[in-house]
């Protein structure tokens, strides 16, 4: 679709690959756009039976681009580069129009609105968005060794790519806190253990392309019902808890302990958080 997300499509196999391999795939306003714009396309496509999504190189991804942070904490910029974040973050976290998301949450939220399965093959990293948009598949085979973490805690904030709502449906209550007020990294194996993740798999990208076919191979109109009978069982209230996550981050960007969350990261030190008023 873009240089950012390849598409080839195959037999009715949707083969899906963020496309940033130099940098771990890591999330750009281009790669949002391009996670969007390419869900939608496949949507209205009626030759398309299931869906595999997958990353280049090294990685699944790695959340998101690294030099926006830096950006915030510093880079040279007479305000420290806060002004050049907040304009990014106002752009991914607009609301879009006629949905319930915003940009950054369309991107995750496209997989599960598409009426066709798509299976996440995840190895390397998946980190904070990153993990995210494998939580939008309604599948996740991951490499024993992947490396998956909920690491929105390290910059001060929350999940907001409606990390929160899937998080709950997959892990039960106490284990989507325990890893999102920790930021813990936990493996593809563990991930598989507590339902984060539905099987491992030393080729994740080859063990996904042989169950998309499997299913590409039953009722194209049976295997849509399905997945629309069982998303509308499991999801309750999405549009509140999609707005709720945007007010949270919101309140959060740019406050005193974000952003000292941030500078400590960059500068290898221990942070230190003043107390809520």
């Amino acid at each position: 679709m873009t240089d950012r997300v390849t598409v080839n499509v195959h037999e009715g196999v949707a083969d899906v690959r963020l496309n940033r391999p130099d940098k771990l795939n890591a999330l750009d306003m281009a790669t949002f756009d391009a996670l969007a714009e390419t869900g939608d396309a496949l949507a209205a496509d009626p030759s398309v039976r299931a869906v595999v999504l997958s990353g280049e190189g090294r990685a699944f991804c790695a959340g998101l681009d690294f030099a926006n942070f830096a950006a915030m904490a510093g880079d040279g910029a007479p305000d420290g580069g806060s002004a050049r974040f907040k304009r990014l973050a106002d752009d991914i976290t607009a609301r879009e129009p006629g949905r319930i998301t915003n940009l950054g949450q369309q991107a995750v939220h496209v997989w599960r609105e598409l009426p066709q399965p798509v299976i996440a093959a995840v190895h390397g990293h998946a980190l904070g968005g990153g993990l995210q948009i494998a939580l939008g598949a309604d599948i996740r085979i991951v490499a024993p060794d992947a490396k998956l973490s909920v690491l929105e805690i390290r910059w001060g904030l929350v999940p907001d790519m409606t990390g929160t709502a899937a998080l709950i449906r997959l892990v039960g209550e106490d284990v989507a806190k325990e890893l999102t007020f920790t930021g813990r990294m936990i493996s593809g194996e563990d991930a598989v253990r507590i339902g984060l993740a539905t099987r491992v798999s030393g080729d994740p990208h080859a063990a996904a392309t042989e169950l998309a076919r499997e299913i590409a191979g039953n009722s194209p109109e049976a295997v849509r019902g399905a997945k629309r009978l069982l998303n509308r069982a499991a999801d309750a209230d999405l549009a509140g808890q999609f707005l709720e996550e945007s007010r949270t981050l919101g309140a959060l960007r740019g406050g005193p302990n974000q952003v000292e969350a941030v500078h400590a990261y960059f500068e290898k030190r221990p942070p230190k958080f003043t107390d809520p008023a």
